[in-house]
């Protein structure tokens, strides 16, 4: 019975363990972890109740607002907006990371050619050796040029949870991205209603300042005839410096909130913009769709996707670090020529060739395999409680966001009503005095009383609207899931 076919079966045996046991990974699978979650959000009723616009889809929500400034505004963010951008590049960077993984799996090929020529020295101990041999030559010439191929056979998987582990940390950095993305768009409606709420301040805060200019000087005419007691007029004069220090106040704001939507748009800070530094009413907020309920998060919100992947990574981690417990094979060969005389390459003297089967096993490692394993199941159970933490906030953010929509709302209304029964008393106290039965200090006073409960009514409506955009944001709007 011959021998070599033997060897032959052995080998063939040997290679097919090999590859089945490539087949394999060491490590735990990943599945997704199964959330409870109720089926509504609790603030749902009211919010599906409030008055407003019809709804938009929540992909392009800002568009809902009605308001053609901030469409062309947050079009621009998106544009240029430089953390968009950065985001922009880690993706890449993650895109890279995945590839390099993915490569290890497969082998490695190498090109080495390289020509020497080298001087022997007569004062080293090796050329006084040679020196005293006849036809010494101090000179010597070497020619090499060499192709290689090296292989890490994965075959308890290692390199695949690897790899497995850069796919999700990719597709956690794209989740990141449009999250940026979402953040952004909020952001910058959000900045864009403050813009217009503060000029609409600015303008009121210069009426009351202008009506208390009026009492003062009704104030200082009626003390002059002796009408008026001095605390009149100084009360008056102490009302006009108060109303008065709030402008300053608030220019300071508007050139703060147009500077950061400037930044928002990537554009220089103090940029002059017609449409914007003209006032414009704050833009009335659409209604919200809440009927898909807390489950659509797990989806929609990219926070809750980036939470997600992280998971999957560390999961594939653990079959990482399990793999150090087993042996590492690699396969390598090597062929070319190597001469001394130009002349004589790729001859057959001058072959080289070159093959090399490795084994590496950390066998005695004092704890270090088992100390790997239990920091990566350490961060895949802190990754799980991120991951579960991810989803009770961002319904949390959603309730949160409904319920100051609600009450913002209803302050609102009330103000209204406020308004409306001040804007009555006004107009009788000017009937009033224009039939002679009330001074005029008692139209001035219901001027004051009535802007104050506008400037109130302004402030709750610009609130009830960024609780709008915060809802959107919340929920996950602004992105095709």
């Amino acid at each position: 019975m011959s021998v070599l076919p033997v060897k032959r079966q052995s080998l063939r045996a040997l290679l097919l363990c090999v590859f089945a046991l490539a087949g394999c990974a060491v490590g735990p699978d990943y599945a997704p972890p199964s959330v409870q979650m109720s089926s509504a959000f609790k603030g749902a009723p009211a919010i599906n109740d409030r008055a407003g616009a019809p709804t938009r889809e929540l992909a392009r929500w800002w568009t809902g607002f009605s308001d053609p400034v901030l469409n062309r505004v947050v079009a621009t963010a998106l544009a240029q907006n430089l953390t968009l951008a950065q985001a922009t590049a880690r993706v890449a960077q993650a895109r890279a990371t995945t590839r390099a993984a993915r490569a290890a799996l497969l082998p490695t090929g190498q090109l080495n050619v390289q020509a020497a020529e080298a001087h022997q020295s007569l004062e080293d101990p090796l050329g006084r050796v040679e020196n005293s041999q006849p036809g010494f030559d101090r000179n010597s010439r070497l020619y090499q040029a060499s192709a290689g191929s090296s292989w890490e056979i994965d075959v308890f998987g290692g390199l695949r949870r690897n790899a497995e582990a850069a796919q999700a940390d990719y597709e956690a950095a794209q989740a990141a991205s449009d999250a940026a993305r979402l953040s952004v768009i909020a952001e910058t409606a959000d900045t864009y209603v403050l813009v217009r709420t503060v000029q609409a301040r600015l303008a009121l805060a210069r009426e009351q300042t202008a009506t208390q200019n009026r009492r003062v000087d009704l104030a200082q005419l009626r003390y002059s005839r002796g009408v008026a007691p001095e605390l009149e007029l100084r009360q008056a004069q102490g009302e006009l410096a108060t109303t008065a220090a709030n402008v300053p106040a608030l220019e300071a704001a508007l050139v703060s909130a147009r500077n950061g939507l400037d930044i928002l748009m990537g554009i220089e800070p103090g940029t002059a913009d017609e449409a914007l530094d003209s006032p414009r009413s704050i833009p009335q907020a659409p209604g919200i769709q809440t009927a898909e309920g807390p489950p659509s998060l797990l989806r929609r919100r990219p926070d809750v996707i980036v939470a997600e992947r992280h998971l999957a990574a560390s999961n594939a981690r653990i079959g990482q670090a399990l793999s150090e417990y087993y042996p590492k094979l690699s396969l390598s060969a090597l062929v070319g020529s190597a001469t001394t005389v130009a002349g004589n390459f790729f001859t057959g003297d001058a072959a080289l060739a070159q093959g090399v089967a490795g084994l590496r096993w950390r066998l005695f490692d004092f704890g270090t395999v088992d100390a790997e394993v239990q920091a990566a199941r350490g961060k895949n159970a802190e990754a799980l409680a991120a991951y579960r933490l991810s989803i009770l906030q961002a319904t949390a953010d959603v309730e949160d966001a409904f319920s100051l929509v609600v009450k913002r709302e209803a302050q609102e209304q009330q103000l209204a009503l406020g308004e409306t029964a001040l804007r009555r008393a006004r107009a009788s106290a000017l009937a009033a005095y224009q039939a002679g039965s009330e001074n005029y200090l008692q139209v001035l006073d219901a001027d004051d009383r009535l802007q104050r409960v506008q400037d109130a009514r302004i402030v709750a409506q610009s609130d009830a609207a960024r609780a709008v955009v915060a809802s959107f944001l919340a929920l996950g709007g602004g992105w095709d899931e």
